[in-house]
């Protein structure tokens, strides 16, 4: 059997369930084949066994893992674990405490706990525990988390890691984890700082399958793409890129091109306040505007190049949002998430924690009381759907935002910032009459939605190399440089006399603009 402890690989670790074997498998069968999909690490857990069943299984469980040097952990039962001669145990919050365990159980076996809370984590620490169990990361049928806080989401697992940082306890998420949610997941679940997690377990994705091999390999296949990243900190930053302003802005100007070349389709949920304005501005850019919530379309519609934005303004049909965000992840397709007035009440923050806890960002984008909130700080107030104040150092906020969500953060206001963890864009252009008319930051998400779509469908380089393909913090930039200059150029017309006769004429400068009026007019410090 494999070393206990930290030699043990527990990226892809299976928790049995044989309730759930389907029809024409047996337990064994099903097994044998999940390990040779990818299996690395067996947690046999019986709750309704009496003692001898429960014995027998461990035993043939064990056999047929040594065949494929997998260690085999017991749930709750120590005196399973010492007669089966398994390599540890798993205990529950409520089980016997893990000194004890230790002491009954062999040299070097494994201890494994379950944890839901900070508090939690801090006492596996403590009491040495081998790894933890973090979870229920999502809803599950395999276990009850209908109490208040047994569902941590993403968020919660994330906090739980950071207090593990250092500390040598391996971590693995649990609760509801699949292949469709596995990159998600991965995603979300990391610290600030690039703590990661060390596995996933998992129960009915394999063992419910006809397929469990397929289902296996699946998982262990995204686990082993993810895992093959860098996680540092470093992994955020653009100075490999040798971003420069000069080269922003250059790379901005070319994606404008590149946009109304490959003409984006730009799939929006929005708020119904501005739909109308939103679809404008995105025909104005050279994108093909679509705005469909309706769940069932989502699978189909994510199949489509280009960009999504969800824009929470009026809260409209949230199962499609929750869709349409979760079927843009698995299509590889940029997601813009707008999270207006997320501050003003309850219901809109808990929205905005279950979509984050379902799908990735790739794009935060809001003013300072929306991305104080998402970031829990305090410094500025929500006032319904606008900021009262500014932050002190806006820089170290989008930056602390971008690595806890592991995406780009847009900051807007009157100076717009940008960051993907390091480095930090701050763009300096823009008029007072955006902040006049009824969803200028909406039609902001518009434009970054735009961009991202377009630098998704892109091919190799562009610009003369200033460009590559996906780069989505010159994308954020590039949305928010198109609309600040056609607002300050549109300021700047004859037949402008105020927010009523400045949208129209906003629209006109974002269809006429180009790569020159870019290149001339944008203001762009970079700090890294």
């Amino acid at each position: 059997m494999p070393k206990a402890g930290k030699d043990i690989d527990y990226s892809l670790y299976l928790v049995t369930g044989r309730d759930l074997l389907p029809a024409g498998k047996t337990y064994l069968q099903s097994l044998e084949e999940a390990i040779q999909g990818g299996v690395t690490t067996v947690q046999v857990r019986e709750k309704d066994a009496d003692t001898g069943e429960f014995l027998e299984i461990a035993q043939q469980t064990i056999a047929l893992c040594a065949k494929h040097n997998i260690p085999v952990l017991i749930n709750d039962r120590v005196d399973i674990a010492l007669a089966a001669k398994a390599a540890g145990v798993h205990l529950g919050q409520t089980d016997m405490p893990i000194a004890v365990a230790r002491a009954l159980l062999p040299p070097h076996s494994i201890i494994g706990i379950s944890c839901t809370t900070s508090e939690h984590a801090r006492a596996a620490i403590q009491s040495s525990a081998d790894y933890v169990g973090l979870g229920a990361v999502y809803d599950t049928s395999t276990k009850d988390v209908s109490a208040p806080g047994k569902v941590r989401g993403v968020q919660g697992i994330r906090e739980m890691l950071g207090v593990l940082e250092g500390s040598g306890v391996r971590a693995v998420a649990i609760g509801g984890v699949k292949s469709t949610n596995l990159l998600r997941t991965l995603h979300g679940c990391s610290s600030p700082t690039g703590h990661a997690l060390d596995g996933v377990a998992v129960v009915s994705d394999i063992v419910a399958s006809l397929e469990p091999r397929a289902a296996a390999e699946r998982l262990s296949s995204t686990f082993g793409a993810w895992h093959a990243v860098p996680r540092a900190p470093s992994s955020f930053s653009s100075a490999s890129a040798g971003y420069t302003s000069a080269r922003v802005v250059e790379a901005a100007a070319a994606l404008l091109s590149t946009l109304r070349r490959v003409k984006p389709l730009v799939h929006q949920i929005t708020n119904n306040v501005v739909k109308t304005q939103s679809a404008n501005v995105t025909l104005a850019l050279g994108g093909s505007p679509i705005m469909a919530e309706t769940p069932v379309e989502q699978a189909e519609l994510a199949r489509a190049p280009g960009g999504l934005l969800i824009n929470f303004g009026t809260i409209g049909d949230l199962a499609g949002m929750l869709e349409a965000g979760h079927h843009a992840n698995l299509n590889g397709k940029p997601v813009v998430f707008d999270p207006v007035g997320v501050g003003a009440t309850a219901h809109r923050r808990q929205v905005s924690r279950q979509l984050l806890n379902t799908w990735q960002a790739t794009v935060i984008k809001g003013n300072a009381a929306e991305i104080g909130t998402l970031a829990a700080l305090d410094e500025v107030k929500a006032q319904g759907v606008d900021s009262v104040g500014g932050f002190r150092d806006p820089a170290a906020v989008v930056r602390l935002l971008a690595r806890q969500e592991r995406c780009i953060v847009l900051l807007s206001g009157p100076v717009d910032y940008v960051s993907d963890g390091t480095t930090v864009l701050k763009l300096g252009n823009g008029h007072e009459l955006l902040g006049q008319i009824t969803g200028a930051g909406c039609i902001l998400g518009t434009a970054v939605a735009a961009f991202c779509g377009a630098s998704s469908m892109a091919s190799g380089d562009l610009g003369a190399g200033t460009l590559v393909k996906g780069d989505m913090l010159i994308a954020a930039a590039a949305g928010t440089l198109a609309l600040t200059i056609a607002a300050e150029l549109a300021a700047g017309r004859s037949e402008v006399r105020g927010p009523g006769t400045f949208l129209p004429v906003l629209i006109d400068e974002l269809a006429a603009l180009t790569e020159e009026k870019i290149l001339s007019r944008a203001k762009i410090e970079v700090e890294a």
